[in-house]
Protein backbone atom coordinates (compact mmCIF):
# COMPACT_ATOMS: atom_id res chain seq x y z
CA UNK A 1 0.00 0.00 0.00
CA UNK A 2 1.22 3.47 -0.87
CA UNK A 3 -0.20 6.79 0.32
CA UNK A 4 -1.37 8.82 -2.68
CA UNK A 5 -1.99 12.53 -2.45
CA UNK A 6 -1.95 15.59 -4.66
CA UNK A 7 0.36 18.59 -4.48
CA UNK A 8 -0.88 21.96 -5.70
CA UNK A 9 1.19 25.11 -6.14
CA UNK A 10 -2.03 27.13 -6.26
CA UNK A 11 -1.07 29.25 -9.27
CA UNK A 12 -3.56 31.89 -10.34
CA UNK A 13 -3.53 34.42 -13.15
CA UNK A 14 -6.19 36.82 -14.49
CA UNK A 15 -6.15 35.29 -17.96
CA UNK A 16 -9.19 34.13 -19.94
CA UNK A 17 -7.70 30.65 -20.44
CA UNK A 18 -7.07 30.11 -16.74
CA UNK A 19 -9.72 28.44 -14.60
CA UNK A 20 -8.05 30.03 -11.56
CA UNK A 21 -8.02 33.78 -12.07
CA UNK A 22 -7.74 35.19 -8.54
CA UNK A 23 -6.35 34.42 -5.12
CA UNK A 24 -9.90 33.67 -4.00
CA UNK A 25 -10.24 31.13 -6.82
CA UNK A 26 -6.97 29.45 -5.84
CA UNK A 27 -7.98 29.11 -2.19
CA UNK A 28 -11.58 27.99 -2.70
CA UNK A 29 -10.67 25.59 -5.51
CA UNK A 30 -7.94 24.10 -3.31
CA UNK A 31 -10.57 23.26 -0.71
CA UNK A 32 -12.92 21.82 -3.33
CA UNK A 33 -10.16 19.68 -4.83
CA UNK A 34 -9.26 18.29 -1.40
CA UNK A 35 -12.90 17.30 -0.86
CA UNK A 36 -13.02 15.69 -4.31
CA UNK A 37 -9.73 13.85 -3.71
CA UNK A 38 -11.07 12.38 -0.48
CA UNK A 39 -14.23 11.20 -2.23
CA UNK A 40 -12.09 9.56 -4.94
CA UNK A 41 -10.10 7.58 -2.39
CA UNK A 42 -6.88 9.61 -2.39
CA UNK A 43 -5.00 9.91 0.88
CA UNK A 44 -3.68 13.46 1.00
CA UNK A 45 -4.02 17.12 -0.02
CA UNK A 46 -0.75 19.04 0.02
CA UNK A 47 0.00 22.65 -0.88
CA UNK A 48 3.16 24.53 -1.86
CA UNK A 49 3.86 27.87 -0.16
CA UNK A 50 5.42 30.80 -2.06
CA UNK A 51 5.57 34.41 -0.89
CA UNK A 52 5.24 37.51 -3.09
CA UNK A 53 3.75 35.32 -5.83
CA UNK A 54 0.39 34.64 -7.43
CA UNK A 55 0.29 31.33 -5.63
CA UNK A 56 -0.70 29.97 -2.24
CA UNK A 57 1.10 31.87 0.51
CA UNK A 58 -0.34 31.68 4.06
CA UNK A 59 -1.02 27.95 4.52
CA UNK A 60 -2.72 27.64 7.89
CA UNK A 61 -6.10 29.24 7.10
CA UNK A 62 -6.28 26.97 4.05
CA UNK A 63 -5.22 23.86 5.98
CA UNK A 64 -7.76 24.58 8.70
CA UNK A 65 -10.53 25.01 6.12
CA UNK A 66 -9.57 21.77 4.37
CA UNK A 67 -9.45 20.02 7.72
CA UNK A 68 -12.95 21.23 8.54
CA UNK A 69 -14.35 20.10 5.16
CA UNK A 70 -12.75 16.65 5.11
CA UNK A 71 -12.65 13.76 7.57
CA UNK A 72 -10.04 11.25 6.42
CA UNK A 73 -7.27 12.52 4.16
CA UNK A 74 -3.99 13.92 5.36
CA UNK A 75 -3.53 17.65 4.87
CA UNK A 76 -0.12 19.14 4.49
CA UNK A 77 2.43 21.48 2.98
CA UNK A 78 5.22 20.77 0.54
CA UNK A 79 6.86 22.97 1.64
CA UNK A 80 6.94 26.04 3.91
CA UNK A 81 10.02 28.26 3.61
CA UNK A 82 11.37 28.51 7.16
CA UNK A 83 13.29 31.72 6.45
CA UNK A 84 9.96 33.53 6.70
CA UNK A 85 8.59 31.88 9.85
CA UNK A 86 8.31 32.88 13.49
CA UNK A 87 8.67 29.43 15.06
CA UNK A 88 6.41 30.06 18.06
CA UNK A 89 3.62 31.70 16.07
CA UNK A 90 3.94 28.89 13.54
CA UNK A 91 3.60 26.31 16.32
CA UNK A 92 0.35 27.97 17.43
CA UNK A 93 -1.07 28.04 13.90
CA UNK A 94 0.00 24.46 13.20
CA UNK A 95 -1.40 23.22 16.48
CA UNK A 96 -4.75 24.87 15.79
CA UNK A 97 -4.96 23.51 12.23
CA UNK A 98 -4.03 20.02 13.43
CA UNK A 99 -6.67 20.04 16.16
CA UNK A 100 -9.34 21.20 13.69
CA UNK A 101 -8.33 18.34 11.39
CA UNK A 102 -8.25 15.76 14.15
CA UNK A 103 -4.53 15.07 13.95
CA UNK A 104 -4.21 14.80 10.16
CA UNK A 105 -1.65 17.56 9.58
CA UNK A 106 1.60 16.60 7.81
CA UNK A 107 3.79 19.70 7.86
CA UNK A 108 6.48 19.90 5.19
CA UNK A 109 9.12 22.58 5.73
CA UNK A 110 12.46 23.50 4.18
CA UNK A 111 15.26 26.05 4.11
CA UNK A 112 13.63 27.74 1.11
CA UNK A 113 13.95 27.94 -2.66
CA UNK A 114 14.58 30.77 -5.16
CA UNK A 115 12.31 33.72 -4.38
CA UNK A 116 10.20 36.19 -6.30
CA UNK A 117 11.94 39.13 -4.59
CA UNK A 118 15.38 39.81 -3.18
CA UNK A 119 15.69 38.62 0.43
CA UNK A 120 11.95 38.56 0.92
CA UNK A 121 12.32 37.22 4.44
CA UNK A 122 13.71 40.60 5.51
CA UNK A 123 10.36 42.20 4.68
CA UNK A 124 8.82 39.72 7.12
CA UNK A 125 11.13 40.96 9.87
CA UNK A 126 13.74 38.18 9.80
CA UNK A 127 17.47 38.90 9.64
CA UNK A 128 20.27 36.34 9.68
CA UNK A 129 22.49 36.64 12.73
CA UNK A 130 26.15 37.59 12.41
CA UNK A 131 27.92 34.92 10.41
CA UNK A 132 24.67 33.22 9.35
CA UNK A 133 23.41 32.62 5.84
CA UNK A 134 19.70 32.75 5.13
CA UNK A 135 19.75 28.93 4.98
CA UNK A 136 21.36 28.85 8.44
CA UNK A 137 18.58 31.10 9.70
CA UNK A 138 15.96 28.75 8.28
CA UNK A 139 17.55 25.81 10.07
CA UNK A 140 17.71 27.81 13.32
CA UNK A 141 13.99 28.59 13.00
CA UNK A 142 13.38 24.90 12.34
CA UNK A 143 15.30 23.77 15.41
CA UNK A 144 13.26 26.14 17.58
CA UNK A 145 9.99 24.94 16.04
CA UNK A 146 10.90 21.33 16.80
CA UNK A 147 11.72 22.23 20.40
CA UNK A 148 8.39 23.99 20.86
CA UNK A 149 6.45 21.10 19.31
CA UNK A 150 7.92 18.75 21.91
CA UNK A 151 5.41 20.36 24.26
CA UNK A 152 7.69 21.13 27.18
CA UNK A 153 7.02 24.31 29.14
CA UNK A 154 9.65 27.04 28.79
CA UNK A 155 7.99 30.42 29.54
CA UNK A 156 7.95 31.85 33.07
CA UNK A 157 4.33 32.48 34.12
CA UNK A 158 3.17 35.91 35.27
CA UNK A 159 2.63 35.87 39.05
CA UNK A 160 -0.49 37.98 38.49
CA UNK A 161 -2.00 36.51 35.31
CA UNK A 162 -5.28 37.61 33.80
CA UNK A 163 -6.46 33.98 33.93
CA UNK A 164 -5.30 31.08 36.15
CA UNK A 165 -2.28 29.16 34.86
CA UNK A 166 -1.48 25.48 35.17
CA UNK A 167 1.54 24.78 37.41
CA UNK A 168 5.07 25.13 36.12
CA UNK A 169 6.51 26.73 33.02
CA UNK A 170 4.09 27.38 30.18
CA UNK A 171 4.19 26.06 26.61
CA UNK A 172 2.74 27.44 23.41
CA UNK A 173 -0.97 26.71 23.08
CA UNK A 174 -2.88 25.16 21.48
CA UNK A 175 -0.68 22.08 21.67
CA UNK A 176 -1.47 19.10 19.45
CA UNK A 177 -0.15 15.76 20.65
CA UNK A 178 1.84 13.86 18.03
CA UNK A 179 2.40 16.75 15.60
CA UNK A 180 6.16 16.71 16.28
CA UNK A 181 6.38 13.32 14.57
CA UNK A 182 4.53 14.66 11.53
CA UNK A 183 7.10 17.25 10.52
CA UNK A 184 8.79 16.63 7.13
CA UNK A 185 11.93 18.22 5.72
CA UNK A 186 12.07 19.08 2.03
CA UNK A 187 15.59 17.91 1.24
CA UNK A 188 17.23 18.90 -2.03
CA UNK A 189 20.42 16.85 -1.58
CA UNK A 190 21.59 13.58 -0.10
CA UNK A 191 23.41 15.43 2.70
CA UNK A 192 20.36 17.44 3.80
CA UNK A 193 18.30 14.24 3.82
CA UNK A 194 20.79 12.75 6.27
CA UNK A 195 20.60 15.92 8.38
CA UNK A 196 16.80 15.65 8.47
CA UNK A 197 17.10 12.09 9.74
CA UNK A 198 19.42 13.15 12.55
CA UNK A 199 16.86 15.79 13.61
CA UNK A 200 14.00 13.30 13.56
CA UNK A 201 12.03 14.68 10.63
CA UNK A 202 10.35 12.69 7.88
CA UNK A 203 11.78 13.06 4.37
CA UNK A 204 10.00 14.98 1.62
CA UNK A 205 11.73 14.87 -1.76
CA UNK A 206 10.41 16.50 -4.94
CA UNK A 207 11.08 16.25 -8.66
CA UNK A 208 14.20 18.41 -8.23
CA UNK A 209 17.54 17.66 -6.61
CA UNK A 210 20.10 20.45 -6.38
CA UNK A 211 22.94 18.09 -7.24
CA UNK A 212 23.74 15.81 -10.15
CA UNK A 213 25.98 12.75 -10.34
CA UNK A 214 25.12 11.79 -13.92
CA UNK A 215 22.72 8.97 -13.02
CA UNK A 216 18.97 9.13 -13.79
CA UNK A 217 16.96 11.29 -11.42
CA UNK A 218 14.99 8.44 -9.88
CA UNK A 219 18.19 6.55 -9.09
CA UNK A 220 19.84 9.56 -7.45
CA UNK A 221 16.67 10.13 -5.43
CA UNK A 222 16.56 6.47 -4.38
CA UNK A 223 20.13 6.87 -3.08
CA UNK A 224 19.01 9.96 -1.15
CA UNK A 225 16.18 7.94 0.43
CA UNK A 226 18.51 5.11 1.41
CA UNK A 227 20.98 7.52 2.97
CA UNK A 228 18.12 9.08 4.93
CA UNK A 229 17.00 5.70 6.26
CA UNK A 230 20.55 4.69 7.17
CA UNK A 231 21.05 7.96 9.06
CA UNK A 232 17.70 7.50 10.81
CA UNK A 233 18.66 4.03 12.00
CA UNK A 234 22.01 5.32 13.26
CA UNK A 235 20.28 8.15 15.16
CA UNK A 236 18.16 5.63 17.10
CA UNK A 237 14.81 7.43 16.94
CA UNK A 238 11.89 5.58 18.52
CA UNK A 239 9.45 5.73 15.60
CA UNK A 240 9.53 4.80 11.95
CA UNK A 241 9.94 7.71 9.52
CA UNK A 242 7.97 8.32 6.36
CA UNK A 243 9.30 9.27 2.93
CA UNK A 244 7.43 11.08 0.15
CA UNK A 245 8.34 11.83 -3.43
CA UNK A 246 6.38 13.92 -5.91
CA UNK A 247 5.79 13.15 -9.56
CA UNK A 248 3.92 14.63 -12.52
CA UNK A 249 1.78 11.70 -13.71
CA UNK A 250 -0.81 12.06 -16.47
CA UNK A 251 -2.38 8.86 -17.81
CA UNK A 252 -4.01 9.64 -21.15
CA UNK A 253 -7.58 8.35 -21.07
CA UNK A 254 -9.47 10.91 -23.16
CA UNK A 255 -9.05 13.71 -25.68
CA UNK A 256 -8.53 16.34 -22.97
CA UNK A 257 -5.56 14.43 -21.57
CA UNK A 258 -4.14 14.03 -25.05
CA UNK A 259 -4.53 17.73 -25.82
CA UNK A 260 -2.91 18.84 -22.58
CA UNK A 261 -0.16 16.24 -22.15
CA UNK A 262 0.23 14.29 -25.38
CA UNK A 263 3.48 16.12 -26.11
CA UNK A 264 4.92 14.98 -22.76
CA UNK A 265 5.05 11.30 -23.67
CA UNK A 266 8.73 11.64 -24.61
CA UNK A 267 9.67 13.55 -21.46
CA UNK A 268 13.14 12.95 -19.99
CA UNK A 269 15.21 14.21 -17.07
CA UNK A 270 16.53 17.72 -17.35
CA UNK A 271 19.81 19.07 -16.02
CA UNK A 272 20.34 22.77 -15.36
CA UNK A 273 21.86 25.31 -12.99
CA UNK A 274 19.83 26.53 -10.01
CA UNK A 275 21.22 29.13 -7.60
CA UNK A 276 24.68 28.47 -9.00
CA UNK A 277 24.68 24.69 -8.60
CA UNK A 278 24.03 21.91 -11.06
CA UNK A 279 20.56 20.43 -10.52
CA UNK A 280 18.61 17.50 -11.95
CA UNK A 281 14.86 17.61 -12.63
CA UNK A 282 12.74 14.49 -12.95
CA UNK A 283 10.66 13.76 -16.01
CA UNK A 284 6.89 13.87 -16.50
CA UNK A 285 5.10 10.53 -16.74
CA UNK A 286 2.51 10.91 -19.51
CA UNK A 287 1.07 8.36 -21.93
CA UNK A 288 -1.40 5.53 -22.25
CA UNK A 289 -2.19 3.87 -18.92
CA UNK A 290 -0.13 0.75 -19.62
CA UNK A 291 2.87 2.83 -20.67
CA UNK A 292 2.69 5.00 -17.55
CA UNK A 293 2.41 1.90 -15.36
CA UNK A 294 5.44 0.34 -17.04
CA UNK A 295 7.52 3.51 -16.65
CA UNK A 296 6.60 3.96 -12.99
CA UNK A 297 7.44 0.32 -12.28
CA UNK A 298 11.05 1.21 -13.17
CA UNK A 299 11.18 4.26 -10.88
CA UNK A 300 13.39 3.23 -7.96
CA UNK A 301 12.55 6.25 -5.79
CA UNK A 302 8.79 5.81 -6.17
CA UNK A 303 9.25 2.17 -5.17
CA UNK A 304 11.29 3.18 -2.11
CA UNK A 305 8.86 5.87 -0.85
CA UNK A 306 5.71 5.17 1.15
CA UNK A 307 3.98 8.36 -0.07
CA UNK A 308 3.56 9.68 -3.61
CA UNK A 309 2.36 13.23 -4.24
CA UNK A 310 0.86 13.96 -7.65
CA UNK A 311 1.68 17.47 -8.83
CA UNK A 312 -1.48 18.87 -10.39
CA UNK A 313 -1.97 21.67 -12.95
CA UNK A 314 -4.38 23.58 -10.73
CA UNK A 315 -5.18 26.28 -13.31
CA UNK A 316 -6.99 23.65 -15.38
CA UNK A 317 -9.73 23.62 -12.75
CA UNK A 318 -11.10 21.36 -10.05
CA UNK A 319 -13.04 19.03 -12.32
CA UNK A 320 -10.08 18.26 -14.57
CA UNK A 321 -7.64 17.83 -11.70
CA UNK A 322 -10.06 15.47 -9.97
CA UNK A 323 -10.10 13.52 -13.23
CA UNK A 324 -6.28 13.28 -13.16
CA UNK A 325 -6.31 12.06 -9.56
CA UNK A 326 -9.05 9.54 -10.34
CA UNK A 327 -7.05 8.15 -13.28
CA UNK A 328 -4.08 7.47 -11.02
CA UNK A 329 -6.11 6.10 -8.11
CA UNK A 330 -8.33 3.81 -10.20
CA UNK A 331 -6.08 2.78 -13.08
CA UNK A 332 -2.40 3.25 -12.24
CA UNK A 333 -2.30 2.47 -8.51
CA UNK A 334 -4.00 -0.97 -8.69
CA UNK A 335 -1.79 -2.05 -11.59
CA UNK A 336 1.29 -1.30 -9.48
CA UNK A 337 -0.02 -2.95 -6.32
CA UNK A 338 -0.53 0.34 -4.47
CA UNK A 339 -4.23 -0.39 -3.91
Amino acid sequence: MKHLGFLSFGHWTPHPQSATRSASDALLQSIDLAVAAEELGADGAYFRVHHFARQLASPFPLLAAVGARTSRIEIGTAVIDMRYENPLYMAEDAGAADLIAGGRLQLGISRGSPEQVIDGFRHFGHEPQAGETDADMARRHTARLLEVLDGEGFAEPNPRPMFPNPPGLLRVEPYSEGLRQRIWWGAGTRATAEQAAVQGMNLMSSTLLSEDTGVPFHRLQAEQIQRFRDAWAAAGHEWEPRVSVSRSIFPITDDRDRAYFGMETASTDQVGVLEGVRARFGKTYAGEVDDVVADLAEDEAVAAADTLLLTVPNQLGVEYNAHVIENVVRHVAPALGWR
